[in-house]
């Protein structure tokens, strides 16, 4: 198998006026505005990384969310690779299993975490990664569920008398 020679019907990369690419219509895939500033955010830190994937007229089968990235940046020519003799039925299971397949991997948490940690202290921008900053508080600080001491137990049960700053209606918790 290893001699065989792979015959790829997307090989070749051409810019295309992004006005020209048609979203596919039943694409299940949703982005949200949020996403997109994601996307349009690793664009201008790191250009374009991976080319859109339409079909010979030019509907998109891969490559949605980087699209509405490249109209939201004004970006009016990008790199895309035409998947050429595909059926509909071929296309129409590639636009799910694009998205879906990356789904089934996992993390080593504890490689994602040295990794995080070590970028951030390069000073570099953790959010360009994709992670919230509460999903990075949960790689991060994991809870403590450890029996305490006797000490701790009595921090836990005192009393502390609190003001509202507002009314100055005085209350204990």
């Amino acid at each position: 198998m290893a001699n065989q020679k792979q015959k790829w019907p997307a090989d070749k990369i051409t810019k295309r006026k992004t006005d020209d690419l048609i979203p596919y219509a039943r694409n299940a895939r949703t982005h949200s505005d949020e996403q997109v500033a994601q996307i349009a955010a690793s664009i201008n830190e790191w250009g374009w990384t991976t080319p859109v994937l339409i079909d010979e007229g030019g509907e998109i089968i891969a490559g949605h969310g980087r699209v509405l990235a490249a109209r939201k940046l004004g970006i009016d020519k990008i790199p895309t690779m035409t998947a050429n003799g595909w059926t509909n039925a071929q296309k129409q299971a590639y636009v799910i299993a694009d998205n879906k397949l990356p789904m089934n991997a996992e993390w080593d948490t504890d490689l994602l975490k040295l990794e995080l940690g070590d970028i951030d202290t390069q000073g570099f921008d953790l959010t360009l990664t994709g992670f919230s900053v509460e999903e990075m508080d949960g790689i991060f600080f994991e809870p403590n569920f450890e029996a305490g001491t006797e000490d701790d137990q009595g921090m836990l049960d005192e009393k502390k008398k609190i003001v509202c700053p507002a009314c100055e209606h005085e209350f204990t918790a």
